[in-house]
């Protein structure tokens, strides 16, 4: 058996999710009932679009890591506990004991909770499973036993799948994008936050009046509200914060101008890839609903994918850039925080990106939701360092240079896993009850009135969201 499970895990790990992805969706498709020709199509089409995507993620995050380094090397802090992005977490996850066994644990879950009916999500996206194992990887540097982490491992993975389909109406309007989900934590984690302080902001006279949504900014300016000339704006602000000192004139300046032209490439050709994507997946939704209908009739089936689809809309980049030397005053200036960031300060659309659809994308509200989300993220980081580093050093990873201990925006500064860490090393084997008794909770309460709860998360009423294209259609035919 362990010889299976390290087999499979090499393989993940040698085959990476661009590849091991379209293999997954052409498997489904054709199991489905997909033809083979259309599913082998999709499944390339959608590699394709993953290509594409994590390489214009690759320009950003580049450009943006380079970015928040020069803010930080310029305000000069110093901290211990270093970030080392989520590479590296991934890295230690997929490297511990719990990692051997997250794979067929997050598949068995997903099929267990499908046959019980009480998800619509076929989570697809096998390589993310790595987040399931993190959390369990710290249970296990908590209490010793790989049981627990084991356990906690299972939990998230229906913990994802119940924020996959918590959100998934909403996604699917907001974006555009059909027939998907998104069981990723580090994105879905926000939600319940956002909720919160989308209400608190609904009250608060002067507040409640702002509305920093690209689609006006394009109105109020014109071709300077575009989102390719706000990206190049926004870049070129980060550019002369980061790059001021940089050296001669020439040298400033190019390096401003770069950035500038590299978040406008950005704003640009992210959308194109995800649009890409749906070009590929809408064979795969139409094959699932097919299969489902014939079987159960009304029941829908949902594929789960990477939260990156969701970062390609000009909301989600434009609050996350406005993020980023936020985050980095944040890290000086909250009491006691030991945190200096570096590698993922550029991950902040993940973060970030679930809330638009609440939120409308209203830039403005987001940012804020963002700035309170980071804020209590460091914190959480603080707590979680030490089970961070032990894990790490369990499953060999090296550590940098005069860090004591270490981090990662994802997952280390999520809420969830600090949740759950302390309810284990609190009540040990009746916080492990309990928290399976509270996700199961959820998953009852969320099915009883689904419709409210996807209100909640940001979704319109079917009447709501059919009424745009009732007034075009009456508007042309006038």
């Amino acid at each position: 058996m362990d010889a299976f499970l390290t087999g499979l895990k090499s393989a993940v790990d040698t085959l990476g999710a661009t590849v091991l992805l379209p293999i997954v969706i052409f498997i489904i498709a054709v199991v489905l009932g997909a033809k083979v020709g259309r599913a082998f199509r999709a499944a390339v089409t959608i590699g394709v679009a993953f290509i594409g995507i994590n390489l214009v993620l690759g320009l950003m995050l580049g450009s943006i890591g380079d970015v928040a380094k020069a803010i930080v090397t310029n305000t000069g802090i110093q901290r211990d506990i270093v970030d080392v992005g989520w590479p590296s977490a991934a890295a230690i996850a997929f490297g511990s004991s719990v990692g051997l066994w997250v794979i067929p644990i997050g598949i068995a879950v997903n099929i267990a909770l499908l046959l019980l009916r009480l998800t619509r999500t076929l989570n697809v996206d096998v390589w993310n499973f790595w987040h399931f194992a993190f959390v369990g990887s710290l249970a296990t540097a908590a209490t010793g036993s790989l049981g627990y982490g084991l356990a906690v491992a299972a939990l998230v993975a229906a913990l994802a799948l119940l924020f996959a389909d918590w959100s998934a109406r909403a996604v699917q309007q907001f974006y555009g994008i059909p027939g998907v989900s998104v069981p990723h934590l580090a994105s879905a984690q926000i939600l319940p936050i956002a909720i919160v302080l989308n209400w608190v902001m609904d009250r608060i006279p002067g507040i409640n009046k702002i509305n920093i949504s690209t689609e006006t900014i394009e109105k109020r300016f014109g071709v300077f509200g575009e989102p390719v000339v706000l990206g190049l704006i926004i870049g070129l602000v980060l550019g002369l914060i980061a790059y001021y000192n940089a050296g001669d004139f020439g040298t400033v300046l190019s390096k401003v101008l770069t950035t500038g032209m590299t978040l406008a490439a950005v704003m640009l050709l992210l959308p194109r890839m995800v649009k890409v994507l749906m070009e590929g997946l809408l064979p795969v939704s139409d094959a699932a609903q097919e299969f489902v209908r014939k079987r159960t009739g009304d029941r829908e089936l949902l594929v789960g994918l990477d939260s990156a689809i969701l970062i390609g809309h000009p909301a989600a980049i434009s609050s996350s850039l406005i993020l980023v030397p936020i985050a980095i005053v944040l890290s000086i200036i909250l009491p006691g925080n030991r945190v200096i960031l570096f590698a993922d300060l550029a991950v902040i659309p993940f973060i970030v990106a679930m809330t638009a659809p609440l939120l409308k994308g209203n830039v403005f509200r987001m940012v804020i939701v963002g700035t309170v989300t980071l804020a209590l993220g460091f914190y959480v980081a603080n707590a979680l360092a030490p089970l961070f580093t032990s894990a790490a050093v369990s499953s060999g990873f090296e550590m940098p240079a005069n860090a004591v201990q270490i981090t990662s925006v994802v997952d280390g500064f999520l809420w969830i896993p600090y949740v759950i860490i302390e309810a284990i090393q609190g009540l040990a084997i009746a916080g492990l009850v309990l928290l399976a008794a509270v996700i199961a909770l959820l998953f009852v309460l969320y099915r009883r009135n689904s419709a409210a709860w996807e209100r909640a998360a940001g979704a319109e009423d079917e009447a709501e969201e059919a009424a745009p294209a009732i007034r075009a259609k009456a508007s042309a035919n006038a």
